[in-house]
């Protein structure tokens, strides 16, 4: 048995990060040369040509396409075991919608995964430092290794539930102004398709946003109110899911849209306001706390020292 210095154990994965590091310089180095014809036209034979669809399928030498690949089964496996165990997986799809996100499923499993690793290696490194100086137990080093893994593991899902209530809230927000807006438009003698698409172009909010994506829909193929419907059911915010309501049935029914919606902003106005005084009394507690513990102690102070100070003095 070969026994290995601290040197040569530190010196194997600094060798290991220095190749990879210069195979990835190597692989970001411009090709010199024309592609070759075959490359070229590959593209445009896939679908009757098998060597065009083998060179077509031909990846770059580098080392994240090949790390890539040689990881690409256990990181679906791993992913599979996670949201096996965990679930929800149509409430974390929901909430990437609600949130806005650009990143599917799979991709926030993975996130997951490496937000776990790097709660792992974070913890033992830390660990690892202070086991110079100090004795430190194995239990406590287990439990303190595993409480980073956990915390790692949910942290990228309570963020994405923070940023999905935000955004709902952002949303909630501007909804009676869009619908006044919408109103305005209609009542100016526009179509409600062109109303939406020009509160896509002119908007800067979450809201004209998704409108944006409904009217993408709708230039694909699918009708404008199964278009509305699917995203306010995506999206999920009751008020919008209500509004959508009213207004696709508004539409089949053949209703004047300008009343309808003035009516539904009028409802979305009133549901604020009941929200911020469901609020307020929520907070009316936690409003205690710095009057209980912060203010009347102050004034405690201020009333009484005075007092203790002339005492003192005059005896």
């Amino acid at each position: 048995m070969v026994r290995m210095s601290e040197l040569v154990v530190a010196a194997i994965p600094a060798g290991i990060g220095l190749g990879l590091g210069l195979w990835t310089l190597v692989a970001l180095v411009p090709r010199f040369g024309a592609p070759r014809l075959g490359a070229r036209i590959a593209p445009y034979l896939l679908d009757v040509s098998p060597e065009a669809r083998r060179l077509a399928r031909r990846r770059a030498v580098e080392p994240g396409s090949v790390i890539d690949g040689l990881l690409a089964p256990v990181a679906a496996r791993a992913r599979g075991l996670l949201g096996g165990a965990l679930g929800g997986d149509a409430a974390v799809e929901q909430r990437l919608r609600q949130a806005g996100s650009p990143l599917d499923l799979p991709a926030f499993r993975s996130r997951q995964l490496l937000a776990a690793a790097g709660g792992a290696v974070a913890s033992i490194a830390t660990l690892a430092l202070v086991a110079r100086t100090t004795s430190v137990n194995p239990a406590v080093v287990v439990v303190l290794v595993a409480l980073a893994t956990i915390g790692g593991l949910l942290a990228p899902e309570q963020l994405l539930a923070r940023r999905a209530r935000a955004r709902l809230a952002r949303i909630a927000s501007e909804l009676p102004t869009v619908l006044e807006f919408l109103t305005l438009s209609l009542s100016a003698g526009e179509s409600l398709l062109d109303a939406l698409r020009r509160v896509a172009r002119t908007g800067s909010g979450e809201l004209a946003r998704e409108f944006g994506h409904v009217l993408a829909r709708v230039g694909s193929g699918v009708s404008l109110p199964d278009a509305l419907t699917s995203s306010a059911t995506l999206v999920g915010l009751p008020s919008l899911t209500r509004a959508v309501d009213q207004l696709v049935g508004a539409l089949d029914r053949g209703t004047p849209l300008t009343g309808v919606l003035r009516a539904q902003a009028q409802d979305c106005r009133e549901d604020a306001k009941r929200a911020l005084l469901e609020t307020a009394g929520k907070k009316e507690v936690a409003m205690l706390v710095p009057l209980v513990f912060l203010i009347l102690p102050v004034t405690i102070l201020f009333a009484i020292f005075p007092a203790t100070l002339v005492l003192q003095l005059g005896f």
